[in-house]
């Protein structure tokens, strides 16, 4: 018999979780209020599966899934991040928990799903349907040496998000995200789950995280989470009738300098490679890369 066990997730969980992912992947920000909020947070139409492997009384492996309702293909979801400690591994806890969070899916009625996997684990992630389409770039930004923001083009200010409503965030953020890069074409998510996942995340610093305006309208953002003195930019992105003027860069480097201001020292990012421009706007920043990933579909 397996000397460790295989169940959902519960609230006095996620010190584990969070401890668990700094081990294996210390550039994922995600602090421990914020992985409380996915695992206890109200059910919404993406029906979320969080599952952890726990030997005496020791989270050593967890797993989430959900529907993803930002796709356009109808039943997709998404496998986030299993992870198994490096002490534990070869002992299928991996396995199990692989089975346990497509039985979740399979059971909301999702026949295909998005998973990223580490380059170590492609064998594993092979041997269970998945064959890499996208690779996915992670970055590190040093925030010690502070730059001046550049000035933001005429006729656009930036404003921190405290001053902006959630309906206003999201009417922005569906027309900023609506091409984002993915396994499947993108559409609309539905306010109430965009709410509870982007603007009631605990882990959001409404401070730090800027707002593009034009006028009285959000044209883009730059979104912040933050856990003690690490950050992570969780979405830069501008509505197309304004790309290319600097926007992005100016709302990044502003919500960064903020963060920056308020005892933040080194911020991270994910970035598909095919995000040409945003990945520039980074090398601009001083990004340097320090992982890489791969996305694929698998199946069920």
């Amino acid at each position: 018999m397996p000397n460790f066990e295989i169940r959902a997730a519960r609230s006095g969980d996620a010190a584990g979780v969070v401890a668990l992912r700094a081990e294996i992947h210390p550039y994922l920000v995600r602090g421990e209020h914020a992985t409380r909020h996915t695992i206890t947070a109200p059910p919404t139409a993406e029906q979320w599966g969080c599952f952890v492997a726990v030997r005496a009384g020791e989270v050593v492996g967890w797993v989430a899934g959900l529907r993803n309702l930002g796709s356009a293909e109808p039943d997709f979801g998404q496998i986030l991040q299993l992870q198994v400690h490096p002490s534990y591994r070869c002992r299928g806890i991996g396995g199990a928990l692989f089975t346990a969070v497509t039985d979740h899916l399979r059971s909301i009625g999702i026949r295909r799903t998005a998973a990223l996997t580490t380059p170590e684990a492609l064998d594993f992630a092979r041997r269970r349907g998945l064959e890499p389409t996208r690779e996915v770039r992670y970055s590190a930004l040093d925030l010690s040496p502070l730059v001046f923001p550049p000035a933001p083009p005429v006729g656009i200010r930036l404003v921190p998000l405290i001053d902006i409503s959630a309906h206003d965030l999201y009417a922005a953020d569906r027309l900023a995200t609506a091409d984002e890069p993915g396994d499947t074409p993108t559409a609309p998510i539905p306010f109430d789950s965009w709410r509870q996942d982007v603007w009631d995340n605990p882990d959001l610093d409404r401070s730090a995280s800027t707002v593009a305006m034009a006028g009285d309208d959000p044209i883009g953002y730059s979104l912040i989470l933050r856990d003690g003195h690490r950050a992570w930019s969780d979405m830069t992105a501008i509505v197309p009738a304004f790309r290319g003027r600097g926007v992005a860069l100016a709302a990044k480097t502003a919500a960064l300098l903020r963060a920056a201001e308020h005892g933040v020292t080194v911020a991270y990012t994910a970035n598909d490679e095919s995000n040409v421009a945003m990945l520039a706007v980074n090398a601009r920043l001083g990004y340097r890369p320090i992982a890489r990933q791969f996305s694929g579909v698998i199946i069920l």
